[in-house]
């Protein structure tokens, strides 16, 4: 934790002495840190500040000179400081992206962008594909006397509603029976998990009713089994007139048509992401591309995870004359980062 005793202005200079040092291994004088901050203060200010800061053992002076360097307390400030910052600003975007899927597309949208200015290639981007479907939760709740709503929770916070019809009304007791056995039996489990004994148990503890209870079986295997709408986002489309060998009037049309209506890329993009193997990097290059435009284009890929058995994919495509070595350094980046927040923060 930051020690209260130090305001904010001492903990900006001891944070300008310390860049200052990490950068140029010299003693750190008050004159290059009215320079080097935004605190707009005289040097006889910093002096000041820069010996309260002595006094409290944040800097120390390793020899007759007026400069400043970094004492091991001032080091751990300067590391908690920074790792605070970090974490709050890595929770609060996490927060933001898992939470709101709409800023989750903004991010994945930016991230397309920043791919294609930085490399100069085409670039897509898809959203998150949820491969695991275990049950984390069902809630039952009576619409109208003659409809229940059952909203079935799966991992990754996928949410699937359905409605189911019913014979007579169920009194609120009756209702929270069910919720009590359906969580009971199927909280955590993924479709094949759910087998003819496991129903039957069900039916048994549900006397009565169990009708209403194969009628939510059939919607829990429903949203389990069914298929997401992924989204691929792409960007710098246009880069690709830069390579002599793209710019063909015939194959640049067919390749922005494809980068811009999308339905080809999802052979790409959404094949599997089970194994390891398929998780890493994977460059394709020309003939080995699946989609008949790129023949002439070399595909790089790689996947991001969000948490276990929710996946994406980051593609960036370009010449076969790429920068192989910078592409896949920039992915690989990419990943570390993205698994900074979604995955080391849960």
């Amino acid at each position: 934790m930051i020690e209260m005793q130090l305001d904010e202005r001492k903990l900006k200079i001891l944070q300008a002495i310390i860049r200052n040092y990490l950068e140029t291994g010299e003693p750190v004088g008050s004159r290059t840190i009215s320079k080097f901050t935004d605190l707009n203060l005289s040097s006889a200010t910093i002096r000041n500040e820069m010996a309260d800061l002595e006094e409290l053992g944040y800097i120390i002076q390793p020899h007759t000179s007026a400069g400043r360097i970094p004492s091991d307390k001032g080091y751990r400030l300067y590391v908690d400081t920074m790792l605070e910052e970090r974490v709050a600003e890595v929770d609060e975007m996490r927060e933001q992206l898992i939470q709101n899927a709409d800023k989750m597309d903004k991010l994945l949208k930016q991230v397309a962008k920043i791919l294609a200015e930085h490399t100069n290639y085409a670039t897509m981007v898809t959203s998150p594909q949820y491969r695991s479907r275990k049950v984390k939760f069902i809630q039952l709740t009576e619409v109208d006397k003659e409809q229940l709503l059952a909203i079935i929770v799966l991992e990754g916070n996928i949410i699937k509603n359905k409605m189911i019809a019913m014979n007579e009304p169920l009194n609120k007791d009756v209702i929270l029976k069910l919720n009590l056995v359906l969580n009971t039996f199927l909280q955590g489990l993924d479709l094949s998990e759910i087998n003819l004994g496991l129903i039957q148990k069900m039916k048994e503890q549900a006397a009565g009713y169990t009708n209403v209870v194969s009628d939510i079986l059939d919607a829990v295997a429903q949203a389990i089994s069914g298929e997401e709408d992924v989204q691929i986002f792409t960007s710098g489309t246009t880069n690709i007139l830069k390579y002599p060998e793209l710019n063909d009037t015939k194959k640049a049309s067919e390749l922005i048509y494809t980068l811009e209506e999308k339905k080809q890329l999802n052979e790409l993009m959404n094949s599997e992401c089970e194994t390891e193997e398929n998780r890493g990097i994977q460059v394709y290059i020309g003939d080995e591309t699946p989609i008949e435009s790129m023949k002439d284009c070399a595909v790089v890929t790689a996947t991001y995870q969000i948490e276990e058995g929710v996946y994406g994919k980051v593609g960036i495509i370009g010449p076969k004359r790429m920068d192989y070595e910078r592409v896949v350094g920039t992915l690989q980046k990419l990943m570390s980062d993205l698994d900074y927040i979604f995955k080391d923060k849960k």
